[in-house]
C-alpha cells in the first residue's frame, strides 16, 4: 500500500455485529488479501483479510511470536499479559518448541479419547442445567451455565480437582486485573506455582488427565505447569463465548434450531455454522515475520506484526455464498474458526462434543428459551478483548 501512515485505516475494539461485518473491514476485505493497517495500540501491522491467504499463510512457518527486539515490537494491543507472549527465541528454536508442544499435546485430544469423553461431557452439561433451571428465569446464561460448564470440562480434562478450581479463578481474575509487565509476571509465576503444585500430587495420585499423562511421560513440573496453563488460557474462554454467541444464534432462528434437535446430523452441521458464524471480525492473533515474505501482493518484512483474524475469512464471499446469513445446512462449510495447518487447535475435537451437547440439551430441556433483551443490545455487554458477554440474559 502506499497510504502515509496517517491515512492508514485504524481496527477498533468495537464488538462486531451478529451476521454483519463492519463497514471498514468490509471495505479492506474488497480492496486486497492483506492490508497495511494501525492497530488499536497504535502500531501499524497487516491484517489478513481474505479466506484463501489466511489459510495459506497458517501454514507459513516464517510468521511466529519471535521478535529480535521484543519491547519494541508493534503490538496490536497494548496489554502486558499478552506483552509476554512475545519472545526473543530465535525463530528456528520457538518453531522446534512450538512442533514439540504439539507432539506432546496432539494424541490427548485423538478422536478416540474424546469419543471416550462424551459421557463425562453430557454428565456435566446436565448437572450445570440443573442447577441453573432450579435457581429459575430469568437467568444469566453466560455466568449460569456456560462459564461453568467450559470451566468443568477443561479442569477435569487437564486434571484439576474440583476443590482447587475456586483457588484457581482466583488467580485467572488476578491475571485480568494486572496493569503492568511486572505485576504480570508475579501473577504468572503464582499461577505456574499453583499447577506446579497440582503436578506434584499428580505424582502422588495420578488420574486419566492430562497433567498424569504429561508427567508419566518424564516432563518435570516446571515444563507441565506452562503447558497445562496454555490449555486453560486457550479453551476456556474461547469456548464460552462460542457457547454464548451459539445459543443467540440459534434462539434467534427458530425453525433451524427445530430442524437441528430433530436430527444428529443436522446438529452436526449446526455447531459448524455456529463457529463460522458467531464472530464477524476481530479474532486476531497476533504473529511476527521472522524473514521477508512476498504474499498476497505486499511484501512484509522480517519483525513486521501480522494479524491473522480467524473470524473475518468466515465472511469471505469468494468462500463462502451468502455469508451473513445463518445456514445449518450449508455444505462444504470451511470456517477457519479453528485455525489450519501448524496453528490448528488441537481441541476442536472436544469443542464440538461441548457446542453439540450444550446446545441440544439446552434447547431440549427448555424449549422456549428466549433472550430477555433485543439480541442487538447484547453487543453493548461484551468484552474488549473476547468478543464475549459479560451477561447473557435469558428467559423461559
Amino acid at each position: 500500500m502506499t497510504a502515509s501512515p496517517r491515512e492508514l485505516p485504524s481496527l477498533g475494539l468495537e464488538p462486531p455485529e451478529f451476521l454483519r461485518v463492519s463497514p471498514l473491514l468490509r471495505g479492506l476485505q474488497e480492496q486486497a488479501p492483506i492490508c497495511r493497517v494501525r492497530t488499536p495500540a497504535g502500531d501499524e501491522g497487516w491484517l489478513v483479510t481474505r479466506h484463501a491467504e489466511l489459510k495459506e499463510l497458517l501454514h507459513d512457518e516464517r510468521f511466529g511470536r519471535s521478535h529480535p527486539d521484543p519491547a519494541n515490537a508493534a503490538r496490536y494491543v497494548r496489554n502486558p499479559f499478552l506483552d509476554l507472549m512475545i519472545t526473543d527465541t530465535d525463530a528456528d528454536a520457538g518453531r522446534r518448541t512450538h512442533t514439540e508442544t504439539r507432539r506432546l499435546l496432539t494424541p490427548m485430544f485423538s478422536a478416540r479419547r474424546v469419543r471416550e469423553m462424551a459421557p463425562k461431557v453430557e454428565a456435566v452439561v446436565e448437572a450445570a442445567l440443573d442447577e441453573f433451571i432450579a435457581q429459575g428465569a430469568p437467568g444469566d446464561l453466560h455466568g449460569g451455565l456456560s462459564t461453568p460448564v467450559a470451566l468443568t470440562v477443561l479442569c477435569d480434562i487437564i486434571g484439576i480437582p474440583p476443590h482447587s478450581r475456586g483457588e484457581l479463578m482466583t488467580l485467572l481474575a488476578r491475571m485480568a486485573l494486572l496493569d503492568s509487565r511486572e505485576s504480570v509476571e508475579r501473577g504468572q509465576r503464582d499461577l505456574f506455582a499453583f499447577v506446579e503444585g497440582l503436578v506434584g500430587q499428580k505424582r502422588a495420585e495420578p488420574g486419566e488427565d492430562i497433567m498424569t499423562r504429561l508427567s508419566e511421560g518424564g516432563l518435570p513440573e516446571a515444563r507441565v505447569a506452562p503447558l497445562a496453563v496454555g490449555l486453560l488460557f486457550a479453551g476456556l474462554d474461547s469456548v464460552v463465548t462460542i457457547m454464548d454467541h451459539g445459543v443467540v444464534l440459534l434462539a434467534g432462528h427458530p425453525k433451524q434450531r427445530a430442524a437441528a434437535l430433530a436430527d444428529p446430523a443436522a446438529m452436526t452441521h449446526a455447531v459448524e455454522e455456529v463457529l463460522r458464524a458467531a464472530k464477524a471480525g476481530g479474532s486476531i492473533l497476533p504473529r511476527y515475520a521472522t524473514e521477508d515474505v512476498e504474499t498476497g501482493g505486499v511484501t512484509i518484512r522480517a519483525g513486521d506484526l501480522i494479524l491473522f483474524d480467524y473470524s473475518l475469512p468466515n465472511f469471505d464471499e469468494r468462500a463462502f455464498d451468502a455469508p451473513e446469513r445463518f445456514d445449518i445446512t450449508r455444505a462444504p462449510n470451511p470456517h477457519l474458526t479453528f485455525a489450519h495447518g501448524i496453528w490448528h487447535c488441537i481441541g476442536a475435537p472436544l469443542a464440538r462434543i461441548e457446542l453439540n451437547t450444550l446446545f441440544t440439551r439446552l434447547f431440549t430441556r427448555l424449549p422456549g428459551l428466549r433472550l430477555a433483551l433485543p439480541a442487538d443490545d447484547l453487543r453493548l455487554l461484551e468484552g474488549q478483548l473476547s468478543g464475549g458477554f459479560t451477561k447473557l440474559p435469558v428467559t423461559w
